[in-house]
């Protein structure tokens, strides 16, 4: 072979690297900005998506920020609920929890229901009175129920979390975090009653008396995901909309957790994209995503907590300062069986249902 012709060869040559090496830059730069504009669609100023089964952080935007829970805080009371009290046990709703405004379950002083109605009517109703009655009947008052949440919050490692009420009215000194909530509802979901009421969406509760309430849950996205067990809303004024749920993607179980979403609408639509995007995590084709935004640590009165901190997550993880992504998911909704004794279960059919967006103090 001539030098001309060597030359030639080695040139195309060069050219074929220089090319596949503009190629990979092409596709980092695409992935990259792909994630970028995933993280500036959500509108929540934070949110966590983990793996349930092993506590993995699959996706972060502001995890450790200390935000007001509104009714997310029913969990936590559930929770207190289904391991201390005997689900047939029943209470006597008091006039303390009657008058707790504004959403309410629709019982009065002196009916008599049973910790298993309380639980339907707190966590699909969002029924603040039906959270005091709770509280009420397993501790004997709220500020000890309050003493054993916080202790409870502990010791699942829930450290940046505080309550002062078992409903998530607003008040002085109680936040929690994305991180936190998404750790709550992991602990949720290990007791089928609480994935039985969670997962419900319609139910007639029943009084001793045979008086009877029909409720609707507050969490629209069970009538549109097949796939999801179930979840809890939240909002006040000062925390906008609250949720977390758990859903179950490609033989995962999957949790997401947000806080301080603008709308409604925003959060069943950010809900469903970073389920999809938890989904693409476990299936290798994304990588985890942990980002902050200054902006929402420095306009957030209830903490100044640190910047730098990072979730630990058993891959690779991109820390952002600045990201966003477009979310869609898949429908599912699974059959519920009906709840025991005084509730009775009713299945809606499978249709889109208006959901309002529960007045100023907290569904």
């Amino acid at each position: 072979m001539t030098k001309s012709a060597q030359s030639m060869e080695h040139g195309a040559e060069r050219r074929q690297v220089m090319l596949l090496i503009l190629l990979v830059v092409l596709l980092l730069t695409l992935h990259a900005s792909r994630l970028t504009a995933f993280s500036e669609e959500i509108e929540a100023r934070a949110a966590v998506v983990m793996d349930a089964t092993t506590g993995r952080v699959l996706y972060a935007k502001n995890p450790e920020l200390r935000l007001m829970p509104a009714s997310t805080t029913k969990l936590m009371t559930a929770l207190i609920a289904v391991e201390k009290a005997n689900l047939q046990d029943v209470v006597t709703v008091s006039r303390n929890a009657a008058n707790v405004a504004p959403t309410r379950s629709g019982f009065r002083e002196g009916d008599k229901v049973t910790v298993q109605t309380l639980l339907y009517a707190a966590l699909m109703k969002s029924a603040n009175d039906a959270a005091v009655a709770l509280a009420e009947a397993v501790a004997g008052s709220e500020e000890e129920f309050v003493q054993m949440m916080n202790r409870k919050a502990l010791a699942i490692g829930a450290t940046d979390t505080r309550f002062i009420n078992p409903n998530g009215l607003p008040g002085r000194g109680q936040y929690t975090t994305a991180f936190d909530l998404a750790k709550i509802m992991r602990q949720a979901i290990k007791y089928p009653v609480l994935k039985e009421v969670l997962g419900t969406r319609i139910t007639e509760l029943s009084t001793e008396a045979g008086k009877t309430v029909m409720v609707k849950n507050t969490n629209k996205l069970l009538w549109t995901d097949e796939e999801l067990l179930g979840g809890k809303t939240g909002f006040t004024h000062a925390a906008r909309h609250c949720f977390v749920c758990a859903g179950e993607r490609a033989d995962n179980t999957l949790i997401v957790a947000l806080l301080g979403a603008p709308s409604r609408s925003a959060l069943w639509k950010e809900t469903e994209g970073l389920m999809e995007f938890g989904s693409k995590v476990m299936l290798n084709l994304e990588e985890p995503v942990v980002y902050l935004t200054r902006a929402d640590y420095e306009t957030e009165r209830l903490t100044k907590a640190s910047y730098t901190k990072k979730i630990k997550t058993k891959s690779k993880v991109k820390a952002k300062t600045k990201s966003k992504a477009k979310l869609k998911a898949k429908p599912k909704s699974k059959a519920k069986k009906n709840g025991r004794m005084m509730v009775k279960a009713k299945k809606a059919k499978k249709t889109s249902v208006a959901t309002k967006a529960v007045d100023g103090t907290n569904g």
